[in-house]
């Protein structure tokens, strides 16, 4: 594409530039409102101005990535040197040419001896090199290279001032920008459509959308890229239906207007609407580019719409794009999201079949399927994934790093996170705050708080998300007073908690049983802070009153506070009931569970437990079977240990280890022991009317019973031994962990769905409620 602005002529009778007119430019601003015109700077997405300018005007500048930057400044030093033989460097054209090749080759020390030697040096010689530095995003340096520039009385042209701008919203320097759109006005200089887009531009992306609004109502030319620009403004400054409106008014319409409209309509969560605009692209049969595609495969894994996923990918086979890098990993990405592992997997292989030795390039199409296998529940998975990729020295990226930082969180591999962590630190990855508050959790879920302490007091910059984290580790952990802790500290340090703050803190008093402790920050949160209450602060209120025993008190606070539809607050009250044996009540809940949501399994096991609890097995067998009738399976209980760098897995009675007969013979060895210290088996918790001696037998083999054994087998004696459940442990297992610490004198922490538990000399940190 071509500029109009490139048949202008510029010259020094054009232009009165002096030294003295940088400092202008600096502190000098405008009133676009009152007087008339705006500022410079291209979207980046849609156009790059000074690649397209310059392949014309100027040797074009890119900065190579590839491996081959030796051999590529070893040529810009032969064409040098060559040119230095023939005397052909004092030629200004040839200099400036041998110029443009070390700035490309980013040999900026060659380059500035050039520069340094160069006599005669015109705009053209500074463009190049300022150039240079702002496609490398070096404002700084480029604004210092304008300052030397306009001392040496060079005069700018459009694809400096281009440049300079480009800076300035790198910098988001607004009141730069202004003063250089001022100076432009003052000098008289005529605006073409090409400067003005940059003007028009530059304001958009310094989010200063009063002026760049007001400067595309007094453009008297406007082209594709001018509309597209307002539109974007728009869509950048949330108004969804001010750009629908321009949009539909724009006399050019092209696929990048299209691509536009959709990106923007999604980023501002009209996803829908983001769809109808899609059907209406192939409605009117405009042809798709790579890029569009990618828009629509990402409309689709943001709605999960599978089968229009697939549509697409079809449409994409038949154009024979597949092979593009940049389409593929979106394919990947969208098969991810919507649970198609297997098919994201064969597009990852097809990708890089013969190719096993991937470019760093390519290492995007690591990342979606890394977070795919964890968010489809193979966190397993994604780290033998990750390891590969370090033992094949791959470079990982921060998405990637993040999603085995939440891999090691959700199945609770502690070493794995540590051995992670380092690598962060090894690579000099600077760890902001969302991978502070990442590490923060993930430590938590992996039993180390004092971990999650160490990274907490070595953040410093301590935002709204890092203060949550470590409330929510305190809480995690059974430390209501530590969580109430951090939080005074975070009101003190002047951090405004929001709703998930309360939900953390709430939650620590919730586990620890301090009722009015709990029902302060409840009513601070509505006082102080104006935040409306949610199902989550409601669940922990009525889960606080349960814990003190105040059946009733939580009953009437459902009622009076008109949450009744919610699900969690029945099973926070159905699971006080079970700690209370409240049987009528409990029956109470289950029916509204059983209503409000008959598929979770949770509610009917819960009641199970409760009817065996009081002997009523005929109403436990009814529960049994209308579970059956009604098709609910009960997720089967597992169990899992990391010994060294392997994880264990263990099911109820599971006989499928290598070590079984060692695992057995020391648990049945171990319960003989502990019942010479008053161990015995709840037998009540089994949901069956079988023989006591039989219950015996069923409640000696649970998975966390042999996880907990395999561990104290496997390791010494000083060491904690963590196990990971993925259900709520049981009455039976608790009292065996309890005895087995006080014994053995072992520390256990146990992980199960609600919370951690810390068994240490015969007591746990949960106090026997969870």
């Amino acid at each position: 594409m071509r500029w109009s602005c490139l048949g202008t002529k510029w010259s020094s009778s054009n232009i009165s530039w002096k030294p003295s007119c940088f400092d202008a430019l600096v502190s000098g601003s405008i009133n676009l409102i009152s007087t008339q015109k705006c500022e410079i700077c291209q979207l980046q997405s849609y156009y790059e101005y000074n690649s397209s300018s310059f392949a014309i005007e100027y040797p074009k500048i890119t900065f190579s990535n590839s491996q081959n930057d030796s051999a590529d400044n070893t040529k810009a030093n032969i064409d040098h040197a060559k040119a230095v033989k023939d005397g052909s460097i004092q030629l200004l054209q040839v200099a400036n040419y041998v110029l443009s090749l070390y700035v490309r080759f980013r040999n900026t020390n060659q380059a500035n001896k050039l520069l340094e030697e160069i006599p005669n040096r015109n705009v053209r010689t500074w463009t190049i090199f300022i150039s240079g530095f702002v496609q490398k995003r070096e404002a700084g340096l480029a604004l210092e290279l304008f300052r030397s520039m306009q001392r040496e009385g060079v005069y700018p042209n459009q694809f400096t001032l281009s440049s300079i701008l480009k800076c300035c919203s790198y910098v988001n320097d607004v009141q730069m920008g202004k003063g250089i759109h001022g100076w432009i006005l003052r000098r008289g200089i005529e605006l073409d459509t090409a400067l003005e887009n940059s003007i028009l531009d530059y304001y958009s992306k310094c989010q200063a959308f009063d002026y760049a609004k007001r400067l595309f109502e007094l453009m008297t030319e406007k082209d594709t890229l001018s509309w597209n620009i307002i539109i974007g403004a728009y869509l950048q400054s949330g108004d969804i239906e001010k750009s629908l409106d321009l949009f539909e008014l724009s006399p050019f319409k092209d696929i990048t207007s299209w691509n536009s409209m959709l990106t923007g309509q999604m980023r501002n969560g009209f996803e829908r609407n983001a769809l109808e605009l899609l059907y209406e692209m192939v409605k009117i049969k405009l042809e798709f580019n790579r890029l569009t595609f990618s828009i629509a495969l990402a409309l689709v894994s943001s709605l999960l719409i599978l089968e229009l996923g697939r549509q697409i990918h079809g449409h994409i086979f038949r154009l024979g794009t597949c092979n593009n890098e940049f389409v593929s990993n979106s394919l990947i990405n969208m098969y991810c999201k919507c649970g198609e592992m297997e098919k994201a997997l064969a597009i990852f292989r097809n990708m890089h079949l013969g190719n096993l030795r991937m470019q760093n390039s390519n290492i995007f199409s690591w990342s979606p399927i890394v977070s795919g296998f964890i968010q489809n529940g193979r966190s397993e998975d994604a780290l033998k994934f990750f390891r590969f990729m370090i033992h094949e020295r791959f470079e990982v990226d921060n998405f990637t790093l993040t999603s085995i930082v939440s891999a090691c969180a959700n199945i609770g591999i502690l070493e794995l996170g540590r051995q992670t962590h380092a690598y962060i630190q090894k690579i000099g990855h600077k760890l902001d705050s969302f991978f502070c508050s990442s590490l923060i959790d993930m430590y938590s879920k992996c039993g180390s708080l004092d971990d999650a302490w160490l990274t907490f007091g070595e953040t410093n910059k301590r935002n709204n998300v890092i203060w949550t984290s470590m409330i929510y580790a305190c809480a995690l952990h059974g430390q209501a007073k530590e969580a109430i802790r951090v939080f005074e500290m975070m009101i003190h340090e002047g951090t405004t908690p929001n709703e998930v703050t309360f939900v953390g803190v709430l939650t620590a008093c919730s586990h620890s049983g301090l009722l009015d402790e709990g029902l302060k920050y409840f009513r601070l949160m509505k006082e102080a802070y104006s935040l409306e209450p949610k199902a989550e602060h409601f669940t922990c209120v009525v889960d606080l009153f349960g814990r003190a025993g105040r059946l009733n008190e939580a009953e009437e606070f459902i009622y009076k506070n008109g949450i009744s539809h919610l699900s969690s607050i029945w099973n926070a009250l159905l699971s006080s009931c079970r700690i209370h044996k409240n049987t009528e009540m409990g029956m109470r809940c289950s029916d509204k569970l059983f209503n409000l949501d008959p598929s979770a399994a949770g509610s009917y096991i819960l009641l199970s437990n409760i009817c065996g609890a009081s002997n009523r097995w005929d109403e436990g067998a009814d529960v049994r079977n209308f579970m059956r009738e009604k098709g609910v399976k009960k997720q089967p209980a597992r169990s899992w240990i990391q010994i060294r760098d392997r994880v264990h897995t263990f099911f109820m009675g599971d006989r499928s280890h290598e070590e079984k007969t060692q695992i057995y013979t020391f648990l049945e060895k171990l319960i003989g022991r502990l019942k010479e210290f008053g161990y015995s088996n709840d037998v009540k918790m089994v949901m069956q009317d079988v023989e006591e001696e039989q219950r015996e037998i069923l409640l000696g083999f649970h998975s966390e019973k042999l996880a907990v054994v395999y561990g104290i087998i496997s390791t010494n004696s000083e060491m904690p031994i963590r196990v990971m459940k993925n259900l709520r442990i049981c009455i039976d297992c608790h009292n065996f962990m309890k005895f087995t610490s006080q014994v053995l004198c072992r520390e256990i922490i146990v992980r199960d769905i609600r919370r951690f538990h810390h068994f240490k000399h015969g007591c746990c940190s949960c106090g026997d409620y969870w």
